[in-house]
């Protein structure tokens, strides 16, 4: 069995070496050559100087690359951090000033764009270049390679299985995003206990749809590098494009996120269609799509989930429960254990609101660099055996839920102020904070307001500068020029005056809320 990231593929490789393990466009790789190929990485990225754990970027759409730069960051003994490919320049900028990045491995398209931004990130030392290296700018003090013709060195460094192996950004309620940071055991556990529940095999063909910087996303790939399982890589445009390549690559396997699902049940799906399962997580998938997307596949036996990046994966509702409480988030995942308590610590009784805790190898080793966020969100597990004098930390999630008698939880709301929207967790200081950049406003407060397909739209209530007229029309073209596509506000309204306070002086998003509401 593996016990490092990277050993997912050399093991199958070992095993199952001319079964089809990746395929993009053109490309398809069995596992003897997808091996092959990230034991290069790892020889390039150390012939690049990169030390243990030292980070490695990765800022690409999907391609093999991609897949091959990430595992051979881990093969190498170095920790990658994949950077959202819809993500503006600034915000790449801060993850790779945040987490000390040393090494970005990019396209020379997406460097062009991040030429002016990267100039304060004073960790980096060296640019690995994917495809043609044309007319690129140049960046003092750092050393800019092609991917395909740079030294290699085949000496990793010594890794076991409690190092860091990766680093994934996720939105907090305020500030600016958070790393959590995963170890080789959190990763590979999870493969394992995702891989079991879905009851994954060499013969399953799964369809990569979400970005990998998601770990629900990257989940895809370990669950299929564990059991030897096809990984098809898609860059889609429209939901359509999802059904051609279902059909195409004789997918077995779909992930999705609700807005995604609610599209793709609308669509006609070939009869033919050999899908055995698909999942969802991400937020709660409306019981009218589930209905049709079982009435459309009726072969496919759907698993709804829930996640949080802290712990990668907590719970699932098994397909044959499905009928009988389509509104459950089920149980604990295999080796993981889900507890619902409240503020004192002690656990609620069948029925009764609490925060949901959850505990065992999945949880994370908390966010990078950020001991006061890491403090609130990793505390001591609250059902620890009394003679254990060391702390058994577990991952306290702000999430209220409530438990059946038979166990099963059910979602009821989030205690922080996140917005939730295209699967993405958004935080609203985030985009306030972008807001504020462009000078245009006196206030403003992004509110997340209920949307039939988005879960959520974001809407702005903003304040004009004071001797100023705003103009929601430029504002909201400057939103479009500073944030990804789902960050930028459904809407923006004009509010009259300063905006209401609660009585510790911050703005008060639930008065804001209700007043969006009422119309």
């Amino acid at each position: 069995m593996a016990e490092l990231l990277h050993e997912l593929i050399f093991n199958t490789a070992q095993r199952l070496p001319e079964r089809e393990a990746l395929i993009y466009q053109q490309s398809r790789l069995t596992y003897r050559e997808l091996s092959t190929q990230v034991a290069k990485a790892a020889g390039v990225l150390l012939g690049a100087g990169l030390a243990k754990s030292e980070r490695v970027a990765v800022y690409l759409e999907k391609r093999i690359e991609t897949i091959t730069a990430m595992f051979g960051t881990s093969a190498a003994g170095g920790v990658f951090v994949p950077v959202n490919p819809v993500l503006k320049a600034e915000q790449v900028a801060y993850i790779l000033t945040d987490c000390n990045v040393r090494i970005l491995v990019t396209s020379a398209d997406r460097l062009k764009a991040l030429a002016e931004a990267l100039r304060d990130c004073r960790d980096l030392h060296t640019i690995l270049v994917v495809g043609k290296p044309c007319g690129l700018p140049e960046f003092p003090g750092v050393s800019l390679l092609h991917w395909d013709d740079a030294a290699e060195v085949s000496l990793p460094h010594r890794t076991i299985n409690s190092d860091m192996a990766a680093i994934l950004y996720t939105s907090g309620s305020t500030g600016k995003p958070k790393g959590v940071v995963l170890s080789h055991l959190n990763m590979v556990s999870g493969a394992y206990s995702v891989a079991q529940y879905l009851g994954n095999r060499p013969d399953d063909r799964i369809l990569s749809v979400l970005p990998l910087s998601f770990d629900y996303g990257l989940s895809q790939l370990t669950t299929a590098f564990h059991v030897g399982a096809s990984v098809v890589l898609i860059n889609y445009l429209l939901p359509g494009d999802i059904v051609k390549a279902v059909a195409k690559e004789h997918i077995t396997g779909l992930a999705a996120v609700p807005p995604l699902w609610i599209q793709l049940a609308q669509l006609e799906w070939p009869a033919d269609a050999r899908l055995r399962y698909f999942t969802n997580s991400g937020g709660a998938m409306p019981v009218s799509t589930l209905e049709q997307l079982r009435a459309r596949l009726p072969g496919a036996s759907p698993y709804l989930m829930y996640g949080l990046t802290e712990a990668f994966r907590s719970t699932y509702l098994p397909p044959e429960e499905v009928d009988r409480r389509p509104d459950s988030i089920g149980k604990a995942i295999p080796n993981a254990q889900i507890l619902v308590v409240r503020e004192d610590g002690s656990l609620c009784a069948p029925g009764e609101p609490g925060e949901l805790v959850h505990r065992g190898v999945l949880v994370s080793l908390g966010y990078w660099n950020d001991h006061e966020k890491t403090s609130e969100r990793f505390k001591p597990s609250p059902n620890q055996e009394n003679g254990l004098t060391l702390p058994e930390m577990a991952v306290w999630s702000g999430d209220t839920v409530r438990m059946d008698e038979e166990g099963f939880l059910y979602f009821i709301s989030r205690s922080d102020e996140m917005i939730k929207t295209s699967g993405y967790r958004v935080s609203p200081t985030e985009v306030e904070e972008v807001i504020y950049s462009t000078k245009l406003v006196g206030e403003a407060a992004a509110i997340g307001v209920p949307h039939p397909v988005l879960g959520q739209t974001i809407i702005v209530v903003a304040t004009a500068r004071q001797g100023m007229l705003l103009d929601i029309d430029v504002l909201l073209a400057e939103c479009k020029l500073r944030l990804p596509g789902y960050m930028v506000p459904g809407e923006i309204k004009l509010y009259a005056g300063n905006l209401p306070r609660n009585p510790n002086g911050k703005i008060d998003r639930k008065y804001l809320l209700n007043e969006i509401l009422s119309g």
